[in-house]
C-alpha cells in the first residue's frame, strides 16, 4: 500500500475511516430503535458517539501526517481542535450515560464538541492537496457536513446556562442542533467514502 507520508499509509487511515463510519452509523441506527422500542439501545448510542469522537481525533492526526497544510500552523493547530472536539464529545456521552444530566444538557456538550471536529473536518477539504487529488463529491460531502458540524457552536450558551429542558432553548440553540445532521449522518457516510477511496488507490 502507498506510503502518504511517513509512518502513515493509506491503509491504516482507511481502516480508521471505515471504523469511525461504522461506529457512528450503529450509533444512529441504535438511536433510531431505542425511540421505538426503549431499552438499551440509547446507551448504546451515546457509547458510540464518544467512540466516534476518539476515532475522528485519532483520523484528523493521521490525515495531517499524511496532508501537511498551508500554513503549516494548520497541520497541528486544526486536529489539535478536532482532539478537543473528541474530549467534549466523550463528557457529553459520559454526562448522558451516567445520569449525572439528563440527555438535553448532554446532547448540547455533545453538539458543541462535534463542532469542532467540524471545524477541522472543514479545513482539511480544503487543504490544496486535497483539493486537487481527491474526488470532487468527497470533498463537497465533507464541506456540507462540516459545516452543518460547526452549527454545534451555538449550543455554548445553553451548555454555559445548563439548560436541561427542550422547551427552555432558545431559538439559535436548536439551530445549533441541527449540526446532528451533519454529524450524525453525513459525517460517517463521508468517512465510510474516504476509507473506500484510499483503500482502492
Amino acid at each position: 500500500m502507498q506510503v502518504m507520508a511517513g509512518n502513515t499509509t493509506a491503509e491504516s487511515v482507511s481502516r480508521l475511516a471505515v471504523a469511525a463510519g461504522v461506529v457512528q452509523l450503529i450509533g444512529l441506527v441504535s438511536l433510531i430503535v431505542f425511540f421505538i422500542v426503549g431499552g438499551p439501545f440509547g446507551t448504546l448510542n451515546d457509547l458510540c458517539i464518544g467512540l466516534t469522537g476518539l476515532l475522528s481525533a485519532a483520523l484528523a492526526w493521521q490525515l495531517s501526517a499524511a496532508f501537511t497544510a498551508r500554513p503549516p500552523a494548520l497541520g497541528w493547530l486544526m486536529p489539535a481542535l478536532a482532539g478537543l472536539g473528541a474530549l467534549i464529545v466523550v463528557v457529553g456521552s459520559g454526562l448522558v450515560i451516567t445520569g449525572t444530566t439528563g440527555w438535553v444538557l448532554a446532547g448540547l456538550c455533545t453538539e458543541f464538541g462535534y463542532a469542532w471536529i467540524g471545524v477541522w473536518l472543514l479545513s482539511f477539504c480544503l487543504t490544496p492537496r486535497v483539493s486537487a487529488a481527491w474526488p470532487r463529491g468527497l470533498k463537497g460531502l465533507g464541506l456540507v457536513a462540516g459545516g452543518l458540524m460547526v452549527l454545534g457552536v451555538l449550543t455554548l450558551p445553553g451548555l454555559l446556562r445548563g439548560l436541561d429542558a427542550w422547551e427552555v432553548l432558545p431559538w439559535y440553540v436548536n439551530v445549533g442542533q441541527a449540526g446532528g445532521l451533519g454529524w450524525l449522518l453525513l459525517y460517517p457516510l463521508w468517512c465510510l467514502w474516504l476509507g473506500r477511496f484510499l483503500a482502492i488507490r
